[in-house]
């Protein structure tokens, strides 16, 4: 949330961004491909409960639906939620290098080779975009570090699987 904090000033709707980041992976088992689906189904069905208007829960799970990463355009404060959870790629190097280490051990039920051929797959894509970041604020801070942990790590990967 300390990324959040430092940029709650470029949301339209700060507080239905910081709501799609509390549930942005609240269901997350990696062994599934529909985590965001179920994640933002959740938000949806407990913000309604508990009485927010309709179009607020609405958005909050579209936002979580954001961190999908599809790809796909996104502006405002979608745009926003996704350079948040994007900025740990950003982050110095012994940051990323334990995130990378997390992300193995999140995946240990994955075969080697096959964890290095999707691993590589995805960090390739964000490689492959002229930008990481939408914002450029997220940009100048994290764009030229991302690239360089996203290519290390590839070629760690590199390195492990041969």
């Amino acid at each position: 949330m300390r990324v959040f904090d430092s940029a709650a000033s470029l949301a339209a709707r700060p507080a239905e961004v910081e709501l799609g980041l509390w549930f942005h992976d609240a269901v997350y088992r990696t062994w599934r491909q529909d985590n965001e689906e179920r994640s933002a189904r959740w938000a949806f069905e407990f913000l309604s409960a508990c009485g927010a208007p309709t179009d607020v829960a609405a958005r909050v799970r579209d936002l979580v639906m954001a961190t999908k990463h599809l790809g796909s355009e996104v502006s405002g404060d979608a745009a926003l939620i996704v350079d948040i959870d994007l900025s740990i790629l950003g982050e110095p190097p012994d940051v990323y290098d334990g995130f990378e280490r997390n992300v193995r051990k999140e995946y240990w039920w994955v075969p080697r080779a096959r964890f290095v051929t999707a691993r590589s797959a995805v960090l390739r894509s964000f490689l492959e975009r002229s930008a990481i970041y939408h914002w450029p604020a997220f940009r100048e801070r994290y764009e030229t570090q991302a690239r360089s942990n996203l290519e290390r790590a590839l070629a760690d990967l590199a390195t492990t699987s041969s």
